[in-house]
């Protein structure tokens, strides 16, 4: 069979014949997109939402399409590249899923190339060469190309058929993962005569869409938004306290699925997680921007071609990844927004079949996205401070050839990553052209306007601050879903503006539902949640509407059961109107209670060395009876509830805090003992003061809760890795031994 010359806007014959080949017949050219779905790729029907997208640029409509990862959006821009005359360019924003791509497109005998930075330059020309030849359909392009005016040129001297922009949400500086040389295509667009143009994306709020909408000047588009449903997954968010038990849920979930992907938010993370799965005999890679391009490519053809069973990488891994046996994803870290955490979710179970997302959610990871966040929006004052490094170092051509590092340094910044979202801003803006070193990783940077200072800047200070509000308010919205006691499914395609969607009965909440873990509470359990949380207010300042909080967990538990300890006496909180409101009840059921609050959301702990707890808004509601909640419930059992005397002493857990331990007897002898390893430790080390082996109070913790492990000691305050590898060994020798 033969695709017509017309359609195709080639010479050679290939092995299909439509059998309408008028370019303006819309039946022909749909029949012909079958026909090659069939030929080139083995389907004999489109998938959900497939075919009208395909219809609408074979009818030279402008689309753009929101569709879940793995409903098939990449063949809706391939199909037409195969049948529509001229070529179909492709901007993708990976290696790894170009190569994936072409690939495949090689493999069907799809005239289809790429180029980007993982080519030589001399490659790069023999490509562009032939693309202007016509010897291309498809041909992918790094976004960062467009930044070469030659380049752009050479595009000027082909007929392109269809300019498709997938990942589009990345041009948008309110998605998830915004790339500043996206921004860069409306201009290569209009220098290249404004050709059709598609745009794709699995994950784009409405306010994304309308961004991509008006950045690629897509007219009269046709906009395609499938539905978000993946009803195969089972979307399960486990609350953990430490790095163990982080672990712990790893091994479960990769011993019983076998195939899938592991996110983490930090390099760190992934070399972690990676040794620990070697250590484990279980076939790994690892993969993150801190490896070069080839052990990326390689590492990816490893879990590709199937010679590894799970991927453990930083968010840049998986985009377009075509393997259809991810049996589960794991996010080791929360990811930075429910965008991010969508799509990374939705590489998984591709095939259909059943698969498990597991999000390990510790709040203190949280901090991890805040540094991003701080980076990726670093404010006028910092962008002024990079711009003024880069004059006070400029040569006498106005270049500057210094690392992002040393940058950094001369501006006195920490946050690198601020620096390079500084530089990526004074480029934007016209103040700053970066350019390509020989020899060197590095880029430089040329100052274009160099009798400029930075105080005359002329930069949207109202954009970079709206953009740091939006960012921080994707945040809180993927700690609100973590939190949340609603159907994740639910919750998410509410979030995404399907609403009124069915529960799923098959994620972590519906299960506790199910199994009636996760209830509405009783009158009792109500009045005890709202004592707990006017406690909580009466320890706070109140800021406008917000409330600042002013003391710790433990110390809040002291206050409702009406400790008479040195703290609470010397802070005068036997004066509050809620102290003693929860005598009858133990600290160790608040404890746990509280926790059980802090997980939906009515109350949350700041970060640092010392956090302090302050009620949220959803808090303050239930605590003034404006709105229902449920919760996980503690068992409130007579063992829980304090004896007539008030001298029951119910046992500890290890995560229990201070609040309880004036409910336990405090070994004198032990404290001797472990005083005395301390100064043992500290006269070995040089004399070291002894307070910089263990505080007093670490000491008091120690006894009081009698660590056993190296884990248990961890959870101590005052116990760190490094203190825990050094010295925390010899206390628990003694204590193992007073004990036994």
């Amino acid at each position: 069979m033969i695709i017509s010359n017309e359609l195709r806007g080639g010479n050679e014959t290939l092995r299909m014949n439509p059998e309408h080949p008028n370019r303006t017949d819309p039946d022909s050219l749909i029949e012909s997109a079958k026909s090659a779905l069939d030929h080139y790729f083995g389907f004999r029907d489109f998938l959900d939402g497939q075919e009208s997208v395909i219809q609408a640029i074979l009818d030279q409509k402008d689309v753009l399409v929101v569709m879940p990862t793995g409903g098939g959006k990449s063949l809706c821009f391939q199909l037409p590249g195969i049948i529509l005359p001229g070529v179909t360019v492709v901007v993708s924003p990976l290696i790894a899923l170009m190569k994936d791509q072409v690939d495949s497109l090689l493999a069907r005998n799809i005239r289809a190339t790429l180029i980007n930075s993982a080519i030589s330059t001399l490659e790069q020309s023999e490509r562009i060469d032939r693309l202007v030849r016509g010897e291309y359909d498809l041909v992918y392009v790094a976004p960062e190309r467009f930044r070469s005016r030659a380049f752009v040129s050479a595009l000027k001297q082909v007929k392109i058929g269809l300019f498709a922009v997938d990942e589009a949400h990345c041009l948008s500086q309110w998605g998830h993962d915004f790339r500043p040389d996206y921004l860069r295509l409306s201009a290569a667009i209009d220098a290249l005569g404004n050709p059709q143009k598609a745009a794709f994306t699995a994950t784009a709020t409405e306010i994304v869409r309308d961004d991509i909408l008006k950045h690629l000047q897509l007219r009269d588009p046709a906009v395609f938004v499938s539905g978000f449903s993946r009803p195969n997954l089972q979307l399960n968010i486990r609350n953990v306290d430490t790095k163990s038990e982080k672990f712990q849920w790893l091994t479960k979930v990769v011993s019983e699925q076998k195939t899938g992907i592991i996110y983490c938010a930090t390099r760190k993370n992934v070399e972690e997680v990676a040794c620990f799965l070697a250590d484990s005999n279980i076939r790994s890679i690892g993969y993150h921007g801190g490896m070069s391009d080839e052990e990326r490519v390689r590492a990816q053809n490893q879990y590709l071609q199937r010679e590894a069973d799970v991927a453990v990488a930083t968010n840049a891994f998986g985009m377009g990844i075509d393997r259809s046996d991810v049996r589960f994803v794991i996010h080791f870290d929360v990811p930075g927004s429910v965008e991010a955490y969508y799509q990374e979710v939705g590489r998984a179970g591709r095939d259909g079949n059943p698969s498990v997302c597991e999000l390990l959610f510790n709040y203190a990871d949280t901090r991890t996205q805040e540094f991003f966040i701080d980076g990726n929006n670093p404010g006028i004052d910092k962008i002024r401070d990079v711009y003024e490094a880069l004059r006070s170092e400029a040569n006498s051509e106005f270049q500057v050839e210094l690392s992002i590092n040393d940058i950094a340094e001369k501006a006195g910044i920490r946050n690198t990553m601020a620096v390079g979202t500084s530089l990526g801003v004074l480029s934007r803006h016209g103040y700053v052209e970066r350019f390509d070193i020989e020899g060197k990783r590095i880029r430089g940077s040329r100052l274009l306007q160099p009798t400029l200072s930075a105080l005359h800047l002329d930069i949207d200070e109202k954009g970079l601050a709206e953009k740091d509000k939006r960012d921080r308010e994707k945040l809180r919205s993927i700690i609100e879903f973590c939190y949340s006691t609603r159907c994740r499914p639910q919750w998410i395609l509410d979030y995404f503006g399907e609403k009124n969607a069915e529960g799923c009965r098959n994620c972590d909440v519906c299960d506790k539902e199910a199994s009636g873990e996760i209830r509405s509470p009783n009158s009792e359990e109500e009045t005890i949640v709202r004592k707990v949380l006017s406690g909580v207010a009466r320890m706070s300042i109140r800021q406008g509407d917000q409330w600042q909080g002013r003391f710790g967990r433990g110390r809040v538990i002291q206050m409702l059961t009406g400790s008479r300890s040195k703290e609470i006496l010397n802070a005068r909180l036997d004066s509050l109107s809620t102290y003693g409101i929860l005598a009858e009840l133990s600290p160790s059921y608040l404890q746990a209670l509280y926790k059980e609050m802090e997980k939906v959301g009515l109350v949350e702990s700041s970060k640092g060395e010392y956090p302090v707890v302050r009620l949220t808004d959803y808090g303050v509601e239930v605590m003034k009876s404006q709105t229902s909640f449920r919760l996980f419930w503690p068992e409130l059992c007579p063992k829980h509830k304090k004896s007539a005397s008030g001298k029951s002493k119910p046992k500890v857990s290890h995560s229990d805090s201070e609040s309880d331990f004036e409910e336990i007897g405090f070994d004198q002898e032990l404290f001797k003992k472990l005083k005395l390893v301390r100064l043992d430790i500290a006269s070995k080390k040089g004399n070291l003061p002894v307070f910089r082996v263990f505080s007093n109070a670490t000491l008091e913790m120690m006894v009081r809760l009698h660590p056993t492990t190296v884990d248990e000691g961890m959870a101590i305050p005052g116990v760190g890795p490094i203190k825990a590898e050094t010295f925390l060994p010899e206390f628990l020798k003694v204590i193992r031994n007073h004990s036994g």
